[in-house]
């Protein structure tokens, strides 16, 4: 095999937000089985309507994490021993909806779903419709980084860059989300008044994603 050269590009993209995530947290806990998953299934129905009654698709709602487990306390005996004491069981449900980015749409719909008798863990976050976009701008731009890098040293060296050899990329996800946090205190979620008719128009700041790629050239006298 030739001489090679070896260079890492750091690619690095960015995108305005226009679309939401509501992550929602339930959790049910009975020490019968049975009492626990018709409370869950409850909990889903109770949630299910209030996001519909925001004008969302029942089919919307979409689980992403859905645990049963035991739950013991650690008790101690009258000898001064600890041990472990059933404590029942319980069912935590992940679930979101997603939609196109809109300010008021987003209070009208965390109010709703606060107020709801399941009453949901929520978390809030902005990312973009279309993430191909972003990974494709975000791997052009380490593309284009590594070349002007080895191309840079082949020059100072008297060396001209010749064939790719090899690229190696670990094809994770990128974690394509905005920043900005946004967080409201549940008693204020409760409040229909503040969250539904008070909205406040505000701009998501901008997603920052990088990444790096690794690319082998040939390099050959100049």
């Amino acid at each position: 095999m030739g001489r090679t050269i070896t260079v890492k590009g750091i690619g690095k993209a960015s995108a305005k937000p226009d679309y939401v995530v509501i992550g929602m947290d339930l959790s049910s806990q009975d020490m019968d089985y049975d009492k626990a998953l018709a409370l869950a299934s409850e909990n889903i129905t109770h949630l299910t309507d209030a996001i519909v009654s925001c004008g969302f698709e029942k089919d919307a709602v979409k689980t992403t994490n859905f645990n049963v487990r035991t739950d013991y306390n650690s008790v101690k005996d009258k000898n001064g021993n600890y041990k472990r004491e059933f404590n029942g069981y319980v069912i935590s449900h992940s679930l979101k909806v997603e939609f196109d980015f809109d300010s008021k749409k987003l209070s009208q719909a965390l109010s709703t779903i606060a107020g709801c008798l399941a009453h949901p863990e929520l978390s809030i976050r902005f990312t973009v419709k279309d993430s191909s976009a972003v990974s494709e701008e975000m791997l052009r731009s380490a593309t284009e980084n590594a070349r002007r890098k080895a191309e840079i040293l082949c020059d100072a060296s008297g060396m001209k860059l010749g064939e790719l050899k090899a690229i190696d990329y670990n094809w994770g996800e990128l974690d394509i989300y905005s920043s900005t946090r946004y967080e409201v205190e549940d008693r204020c979620l409760g409040a229909p008044m503040v969250m539904a008719d008070a909205a406040i128009d505000f701009e998501p700041d901008d997603i920052e994603v990088g990444d790096t790629v690794t690319f082998v050239w040939e390099i050959k006298e100049s």
